[in-house]
């Protein structure tokens, strides 16, 4: 196989370190990884990168993903998710290179229990979720060597939602989780895997990489607790409070089911893995 040069940006984030990673492994690949030493919604910064590394894939992983910060700073929002996608679409076609954009569930607007293709025309409510449609859309008109990969309550790095109920499970402090939030979480590493596997295939478009079954926040949280090992009744159920956000998001892998080129694993199967690999291995 060629060397490939992959310049992977959000490399400090969850699904970048995961890619970081797994890629390291192999001495086929040369990784260029920058967080915000390289600010990606300035053109000229992004131009000078790609002349001086010549990668020839683009994982685009930078992005604003707190949907209450969007919120209250569209601004940021879209100049990071939208013209950050734009300039390394432009800057990756300049020089024939293939992006792999990562984006989310979010837009959709998460109004109908429906699981969403590929094909669905998606219809954001949020910030968060028109500004990464907008990446999304640049990305596809920009560069036609694309991947656009979406996916759902991604988990694996400090900051996520194990994390959050693992201390509140240290602390012993009760906490509340929404029954109806309701989605699919997925494993930044299982998204790595699927990147890798995607890194020399001459598969473009969108491909939507979401674990199998669906939870409410709340089934999420007594999972995590009751994997490791932890009070179940810490957590009680309760409604989201926020109007207008986005509620139930369900991805239907149909691309990967139509080429067979991965497969998904269920939600509970994943976590599992997650947690035996990452959490109780640390704690024995």
């Amino acid at each position: 196989m060629r060397r490939n040069s992959i310049w992977i940006t959000g490399a400090p984030g969850k699904i970048g370190t995961s890619i970081m990673r797994r890629l390291k492994k192999n001495v086929d690949y040369r990784i260029i990884a920058t967080g915000r030493d390289v600010d990606v919604t300035d053109l000229e910064s992004v131009q000078q990168h790609m002349n001086i590394y010549k990668p020839n894939i683009v994982i685009n992983c930078a992005s604003v993903s707190d949907v209450y910060s969007c919120e209250e700073n569209p601004v940021e929002a879209f100049r990071v998710n939208a013209l950050g996608a734009r300039n390394l679409a432009t800057a990756s076609r300049q020089d024939n290179a293939k992006i792999i954009h990562l984006s989310c569930d979010d837009v959709f607007s998460g109004e109908h229990a429906i699981p969403k293709t590929e094909f669905d025309v998606p219809t954001p409510v949020t910030v968060y979720g028109k500004s990464k449609l907008a990446g999304e859309n640049f990305v596809r008109e920009l560069n036609p060597r694309h991947l656009i990969i979406r996916s759902s309550w991604v988990y694996g790095g400090g900051d996520d939602y194990i994390s959050y109920v693992l201390e509140k499970a240290a602390a012993k402090e009760p906490f509340t989780a929404a029954f109806d939030k309701i989605s699919t979480p997925t494993s930044s590493d299982l998204i790595a895997r699927f990147i890798e596997l995607m890194l020399d295939k001459k598969e473009y478009g969108i491909y939507h990489a979401s674990c199998e079954g669906a939870c409410t926040r709340y089934e999420y949280a007594r999972m995590i607790l009751y994997l490791t090992g932890n009070d179940i009744s810490l957590v009680s159920g309760t409604f989201a409070e926020k109007e207008g956000l986005t509620t139930t998001t369900l991805l239907e892998n149909l691309m990967m089911k139509m080429t067979g080129v991965f497969e998904m694993p269920d939600w509970k199967e994943e976590l599992r893995n997650y947690v035996k690999v990452y959490i109780n291995k640390k704690e024995s």
